[in-house]
């Protein structure tokens, strides 16, 4: 039934209840109230937000990324370094440093926000913020669970971001979204033939098992313009 005098044309959230909460997240049904007065209610999941980040190599052309299992999907997926923002008040670009490190054992010089954006607003409110990782060094990699135990860490080509997807290798929608976001940031318009991801380390790599403690490749060295061009934001 209609509530009593809504402002005119405009939604407003009258309130909501909690129906499951989660580890991290809770589950609610929200009620709300149109522009022509009706009130309605919607499930809503409310995420503490997450962080992914592109790290990119000395050559401002390849990234890393990772190849991981994702239990709801059931399947291995080639994504971006990624986690939850679940220490309260924490700096987002901190968040993502420290996630940079537990998956693929990189510091970076410089982390620059490249874009924020819903990943699911029909459900959820989190809010994902990327960052763009520049000035790569090899630190010790902190595996946290058994999935990031046995994730392979695989070097693509910027250039390569349509054609993963036109396969079907690239699926994951933030790391679409922050791989097109980091091509623009840096410039790279151009495109070269298709390669196919090369796992360069992780649990699994080669067809054949490492230890998860191994250390990682060397990074290649960080390019003169990188070096003279400093931090970002």
């Amino acid at each position: 039934m209609p509530s009593a005098d809504p402002p005119e044309g405009v939604f407003r959230r009258l309130g909501e209840r909690s129906r499951f909460e989660g580890g991290f997240f809770e589950v609610v049904t929200a009620t709300f109230v149109g522009p022509d007065g009706f009130t309605f209610e919607r499930e809503v999941i409310r995420h503490p937000g997450a962080v992914c980040v592109v790290a990119l190599e000395g050559d401002r052309r390849s990234v890393l990324m990772v190849r991981q299992y994702r239990g709801a999907v059931d399947s291995p997926l080639l994504e971006l370094p990624a986690g939850k923002r679940d220490v309260p008040d924490e700096d987002p670009a901190l968040c993502a440093s420290r996630e940079l490190a537990e998956e693929i054992g990189r510091e970076a010089s410089s982390m620059k926000e490249v874009a924020r954006f819903y990943n699911s607003p029909g459900i959820s409110d989190e809010e994902t913020i990327c960052y763009l990782a520049e000035g790569l060094r090899v630190v010790p990699r902190e595996a946290h669970g058994v999935e990031e135990e046995h994730l392979v860490v695989e070097r693509i080509s910027l250039a390569d971001v349509e054609e993963l997807m036109a396969t079907g290798d690239l699926v994951d929608a933030k790391s679409i979204i922050g791989l097109l976001a980091a091509r623009r940031a840096v410039g790279w318009v151009t495109r070269s033939p298709g390669i196919a991801p090369t796992p360069i380390g992780g649990a699994h790599a080669a067809g054949h098992v490492r230890a998860a403690t191994a250390a990682p490749p060397e990074a290649p060295p960080v390019s003169t313009d990188l070096e003279a061009g400093g931090g970002g934001q």
